[in-house]
């Protein structure tokens, strides 16, 4: 199998990169060329729209010269602490790899990039958008390796899709306590997102995909996102599926807290707080120096979407999910999340030592519960399970499962590489789903092991993108998510359903977080 898929990718390395009158697009906008790599058309730095510091996006210039898309755009302006220094992340991930040569660019960011098996070739293909993590604040559609959308459209005959957005104070300060020119000037980076969909709505029929069968995805920060679009009245028929990894987000943040640090920022950068501020002539380190300037004075913004009542009318999944009814989801978590290094071995007895300083009198019920849940685990696991993503996607499940529509699939990933200590850890089963293990070598490992399991990761994704249902051979019957039988796949080299096995462990782990 190794050898197979070797030579499969050394094939494509052989390949030349070609370019001309056969990689060109004539888009709603104007004409654009890429390049053919391989079987795969890929255009890259697409710019979907346009936007003035601190406005609603709006759609962009229309040209008639030809457009050179074969490089990546600029991300969104983001801040040094963002680089992941000094992590095991820095290392194993490959976080920070990029970032070094990668442009920041606030008006330049509005980019997407495309990946297509064909064009005008007479196909309308299944779509995938691929929305990055980094929380609201940081990160962009290629700041890892295995974010290339190269080999899952050559695996599954899809388009894949990935793009840039504003970020942080840019992306998602609330000004609309200004009133007056910033009415709309909050969700400033979902609007961005909501308007990279329009644009794969009126083009994305020119790639060679169809616009009615788009799938939508991110993790952590990503999976935020997600779960935010799925409320968001914009976005409504803007795409057909969802897929929420380590993301899934019950709540947003309220308009009285964001309102206020908006004016407050308004101030301390001398400007009124009213509809008359002018933020223009400022860098933006100079944005940023004023929100620190706040902080340190107990005044915080918290940049992340809100519930304004107009672009986000509700929260997403509280105190019932959105009205997306018939958007059928693929929700889950990773087993290790945010424990970087497990690494340590631990007897039964250090283990539990260990539970009790951290748990208090509830220790002894949660040791029993976990054992209970993972009767295989070794003693150290039960000191890194996850339970606060776990716990999010559960209820976000439970109140996707309770509009009787298009049904949840609940999964649990556990696989765990033999090359480092990273463990199931947060964006573990990025390589695997994006079929990108080759990309993301010092993650993975690499090995036989690592490659098949890849196969079957990535076939669950494309099922799910091609037909909301993940259920593929290798898996056993994956039912929907409901409240009784609490149905999560477990996702590892052998993959099996269980029913509310942790449901003891969630409920004892659920007032920490």
């Amino acid at each position: 199998m190794l050898f197979a898929l070797q030579a499969a990718a050394t094939s494509i390395q052989a390949q030349p990169i070609t370019a001309g009158q056969h990689t060109r697009v004539e888009t709603v906008y104007g004409p654009i060329e890429g390049y053919q790599d391989g079987r795969i058309f890929t255009f890259k730095g697409i710019r979907y729209a346009k936007a003035e510091r601190f406005m609603p996006p709006q759609a962009p210039d229309k040209f008639t010269e030809l457009r050179q898309c074969k490089v990546y755009g600029p991300q969104a302006p983001q801040g040094e602490s963002l680089r992941w220094n000094e992590r095991n992340s820095q290392t194993d991930y490959g976080f920070g790899n990029q970032f070094v040569t990668e442009p920041m660019d606030e008006a330049g960011c509005l980019v997407l990039n495309v990946w297509t098996p064909g064009l005008a070739d007479g196909k309308q293909r299944p779509v995938f958008v691929w929305i990055h993590g980094g929380g609201y604040a940081g990160g962009s559609g290629h700041d890892l390796p295995c974010y290339e959308g190269r080999a899952l459209a050559e695996a599954g005959d899809i388009v894949v899709v990935n793009l840039n957005h504003r970020l942080n104070v840019l992306g998602y300060i609330d000004l609309t306590g200004l009133g007056g020119k910033y009415a709309q000037s909050v969700n400033l980076g979902m609007q961005d997102i909501v308007k990279a969909l329009e644009w794969v709505r009126d083009n994305i029929s020119r790639f060679g995909g169809n616009p009615d069968e788009v799938t939508i995805g991110g993790q952590s920060g990503g999976g935020g996102k997600v779960s935010t679009l799925l409320a968001m009245p914009s976005a409504k028929g803007l795409f057909k599926r969802a897929i929420v990894q380590s993301g899934s987000t019950l709540r947003q943040a309220l308009p009285e807290q964001t309102q206020a640090f908006g004016r407050a920022f308004a101030q301390e950068l001398g400007q009124p707080a009213t509809g008359q501020a002018d933020f223009s002539k400022f860098t933006y380190d100079e944005l940023n120096y004023a929100v620190q300037r706040l902080a340190q004075r107990g005044i915080r913004g918290g940049f992340s979407p809100v519930v304004d009542g107009t672009i986000l009318p509700q929260h997403p999944f509280e105190p019932a999910a959105p009205t997306a009814k018939d958007v059928p989801m693929l929700i889950g978590t990773d087993f290790n999340e945010f424990t970087f290094d497990i690494s340590r071995n631990m007897t039964w007895d250090e283990a539990e030592a260990a539970v009790r300083q951290r748990q208090g009198e509830r220790a002894e019920q949660y040791i029993a519960a976990f054992k209970k849940a993972y009767p295989k685990a070794e003693p150290k696991e039960m000191t890194y399970v996850d339970t606060g993503f776990r716990a999010g996607a559960v209820k976000q499940a439970a109140a996707k499962a309770a509009q009787g529509g298009a049904p949840a699939y609940l999964y649990l990933f556990t696989w765990k590489p033999e090359s480092n200590a990273l463990g199931a850890s947060h964006g573990m089963e990025l390589p695997f789903m994006l079929h990108n293990v080759s990309l993301q070598r010092e993650m993975t490992g690499a090995s036989d092991r690592a490659y098949k399991f890849e196969q079957l990761v990535s076939s669950i994704w494309l099922a799910f993108i091609k037909t909301g249902n993940p259920n593929v051979k290798g898996v056993p019957q994956w039912e929907p998510y409901n409240d009784e039988t609490g149905v999560t796949m477990i996702l590892d080299d052998k993959c099996e359903p269980r029913h509310h096995h942790d449901r003891e462990l969630m409920q004892l782990s659920r007032s920490i977080w």
